[in-house]
């Protein structure tokens, strides 16, 4: 108690406000149990029955049952770099409009950040649940509700890239008489380039998981062979199926990660 006295100032506020934090978190975690249900123990209390189900039904995985998966591997991919590429581009096109450091107007930047916060804070799924209703299934309504996503998320990721440009820079443009495209190309573009790259590699490794749960929701691909074998209970050639997926997924990242390492170096 003696050694908590002569604490500085600072250290007992931050002290005190680490504790109400962890106690608003507690209490938010106990209400949250509540409400919900959450039973942490039915892990334990029904433990068996996984393994029973994992033992006797998934494994093991009959790959055989699989001929021809790849051609749908190959199409999760595309569905992950079509979307990436159109929302890349719409991205590209919009974030300097809505950077606070390029922006030729203010209320541009409000609507362009609301306009990505709303398309990117709603998962993808739900896109896809929409336009199933409204258009039916299909791989390229798998591809359009995950260009939707893409770009509200691209367009952030790319107005944040371009805010960090140096201002320095582009004040001694301004003072050079440069105007708007020239800014642009000549200072923004080229610092904030290897930033994008690195966002659109991320946006692929998003997409190629993404694309197997929006596969099971009509979108073709993958996830459509998946939920299929899993109706007609043909549980280890399912198990085979997420083992390619989870491979695919593992590759994909390999690549991306090795791409953005050589980008940014």
């Amino acid at each position: 108690m003696d050694a908590y006295k002569i604490l500085p100032a600072e250290v007992k506020k931050q002290r005190r406000l680490n504790k109400i934090i962890f106690m608003v978190i507690l209490s938010a975690f106990v209400l949250s149990t509540v409400q919900t249900g959450f039973n942490p123990f039915i892990i334990f209390i029904k433990g068996e029955n996984f393994v029973d189900f994992f033992v006797n039904h998934l494994s093991p995985p009959n790959f055989k049952a699989t001929r021809g998966l790849w051609e749908a591997i190959m199409i999760n991919i595309g569905m992950a770099i079509i979307p990436t590429f159109i929302g890349g581009i719409i991205a590209f096109c919009l974030c300097f409009f809505a950077s606070y450091s390029t922006t030729p107007h203010k209320s541009f930047v409000l609507i362009l950040r609301g306009f990505a916060s709303f398309w990117r804070n709603l998962p993808s799924t739900i896109w896809m649940t929409i336009l199933v209703m409204v258009f039916g299934i299909g791989t390229t309504i798998g591809i359009i509700a995950l260009t939707i996503n893409t770009v509200g998320f691209l367009l952030r990721a790319f107005t944040d890239v371009v805010d960090e440009v140096g201002k320095e820079s582009m004040e001694a443009l301004d003072s050079l008489g440069a105007g708007f495209l020239p800014k642009l190309f000549q200072c923004v573009i080229p610092a904030a380039m290897p930033g994008f790259i690195s966002w659109l590699l991320y946006a692929v490794e998003i997409n190629v998981m993404s694309s197997g749960i929006i596969g099971a929701l009509g979108g073709g691909g993958i996830g459509l062979v998946l939920t299929g074998y899993f109706k007609l209970f043909k549980y280890r050639a399912a198990f085979a199926i997420i083992i390619m997926l989870g491979a695919t997924i593992i590759v994909v990242n390999f690549i991306t990660n090795y791409l953005r390492k050589k980008v940014i170096a």
